[in-house]
């Protein structure tokens, strides 16, 4: 299995996803997602990703609302 047929690893899924959320990802890098990467992995990793980006949301808000008091 050479270098092109490789699939893309937990890691780079990741990676690429904060990209993508980010609006940063590179053109290479999603060339290398969209042909070797399974879109299963990236739609789990990003759900995930999304709901841990709500929760740190909620969290900073009532952390402020209680150190106003409210």
């Amino acid at each position: 299995m050479n270098d092109q047929e490789k699939e893309v690893g937990l890691f780079k899924v990741v990676l690429s996803v904060l990209a993508a959320m980010f609006g940063v990802q590179s053109s290479r890098n999603r060339e290398r997602d969209f042909s070797r990467g399974r879109p299963a992995a990236y739609i789990i990793v990003g759900i995930i990703m999304t709901l841990l980006f709500i929760l740190a949301l909620w969290l900073v808000v009532s952390i402020v609302m209680s150190m106003a008091g409210v």
